[in-house]
């Protein structure tokens, strides 16, 4: 939690600051965030939020540590509690409803900030009017936006080379970037690691038992390249087992390339610094990863369909590649709607008939992706009117367009998960996006969480 909430909120982003924070010394208390009934205060995100950004940008409740003061110092100011903010209000109202982060313990902060974002997003669109610097009539956008960027998928069939474009089905806020050990390379320096501060603390004595044991053993980590992971990510992988419609569905390989549809105002990058070892539990990597100042993504930006390249043709393309469905499609095309994921958008204060019209256009079930669909349409004159009665039943007549997914999962997700993590099959893939209801971003973490138990869980479903 301080790892995230000190890159999101301690004024590193301007439009975050904005939004929640306030410049040094001005008067937090007419912040529009805080103008609710105290009762409420305490279980209000948005309200706690502020009140965290403000105690970081604000300057009033812990001001910067003296020039002097080092982190690694026991002694130093840092350790003082007036250089220090507790948030305990906060970690309760966001991690209330879950059964780790409620906890004291210690999380992933890569599983933490995903789940931040979905507590975000709920609460600024259902109160989307209280956010500051909102434009009248118009829907402010997500915090989440930022961060948020799509990725394409070329798929190079094996059996007649045609190729298929595949754009992610929802938008994604962490780019999770596999370390390819094979480009590891290991540096014929054996100094001292140490940094000139850290010895200086040493006392004499210390230094001459650290200098010996170095002299005896020296253990050296391999460094691996920025580049070399993001080439991983991008590069030719084989991906067997793929079934081609217009080849009356049999069941070939190919090779997919993965590439960014769009670029987010901010890329948030996660190392996956662990790996499945030979006994099939979590093993860290112990590397350096090389990270430049500069980095240039415009050779991984998608640039579609080449000149001289032959297509999968579009109309014999599953449905399921498809990202959205028309609220006025026939009964038999129409998606089932998960009553669930009703009730979760209901409950942010939304009407049935614009939830229902979201849950249609994305599918039926992936709450994430009808919020986005929420935001960019609830100003539409027609939101809230209801469906044709025919179209409205989350019940029977839309088991073909629930058959028209297969396993109920987006193929091009299961494809770029598996490609990105690298050490799970395709079913259980599918298995961890049926049980996150499609996020991409919370699968991943599913399946390391279950990785003990995903045998039986494939084998019970």
């Amino acid at each position: 939690m301080n790892s995230v909430l000190q890159l999101l909120l301690s004024n590193t982003i301007p439009e975050l600051t904005s939004r929640y924070g306030t410049f040094p010394k001005a008067d937090i208390t007419t912040h529009p965030l805080f103008k609710l009934p105290p009762s409420d205060a305490p279980n209000d995100v948005l309200c706690q939020t502020a009140k965290l950004s403000c105690a970081l940008t604000s300057g009033a409740f812990v001001g910067p540590l003296p020039p002097s003061a080092t982190v690694t110092d026991a002694a130093s100011p840092s350790t003082d509690p007036k250089y220090r903010i507790a948030p305990r209000m906060f970690k309760h109202v966001i991690g209330k409803d879950h059964v780790d982060f409620r906890t004291g313990q210690q999380q992933d902060a890569a599983q933490y900030l995903q789940y931040l974002f979905e507590k975000l997003d709920r609460a600024e669109l259902a109160g989307s009017s209280r956010l500051p610097n909102k434009e009248a009539g118009t829907s402010p956008p997500l915090s989440s936006n930022l961060f948020a960027f799509q990725t394409t998928s070329r798929l190079v069939c094996s059996a007649d080379n045609k190729i298929k474009y595949q754009n992610s089905s929802a938008a994604e806020t962490l780019l999770s970037l596999r370390i390819p050990m094979d480009a590891a390379v290991v540096s014929d320096s054996t100094e001292n690691a140490d940094t000139p501060e850290q010895k200086l603390q040493k006392s004499e004595k210390e230094q001459t038992t650290a200098t010996a044991k170095s002299k005896e053993t020296v253990e050296v980590v391999p460094t691996v390249t920025f580049q070399n992971c993001l080439d991983s990510w991008s590069g030719n992988t084989a991906i067997d087992g793929l079934r081609w419609p217009h080849l009356q569905n049999e069941t070939h390989s190919a090779l997919q390339t993965l590439s960014f549809t769009n670029f987010p105002r901010y890329l948030i990058v996660q190392m996956q610094r662990y790996e499945l070892g030979a006994d099939w539990t979590p093993k860290k990597l112990e590397v350096n990863i090389d990270m430049p100042e500069h980095i240039d993504l415009n050779g991984f930006k998608s640039s579609g369909p080449l000149d001289g390249e032959i297509l999968v043709p579009e109309e014999e393309e599953p449905s399921s590649s498809s990202n959205t469905t028309p609220v006025d499609a026939p009964p038999s095309q129409q998606p089932v709607i998960d009553e669930g994921a009703l009730g979760q958008l209901m409950d942010m204060g939304f009407s049935m008939n614009g939830c229902k019209r979201a849950l249609v256009k994305v599918g039926g079930s992936d709450v994430e992706a009808a919020m986005n669909w929420i935001f960019e349409h609830n100003m539409d004159p027609d939101f809230n009117d209801p469906l044709p009665e025919a179209d409205s039943s989350s019940g029977g007549g839309g088991g073909g367009a629930a058959a028209s997914l297969e396993d109920g999962v987006d193929e091009g997700v299961v494809m770029s998960l598996v490609d990105t993590l690298g050490c799970f099959t395709v079913d259980q893939v599918k298995a961890a996006l049926k049980a996150t209801d499609g996020a991409a971003d919370r699968a991943a973490d599913w399946l390391f969480s279950h990785m003990v138990s995903l045998t039986h869980y494939l084998i019970s479903i």
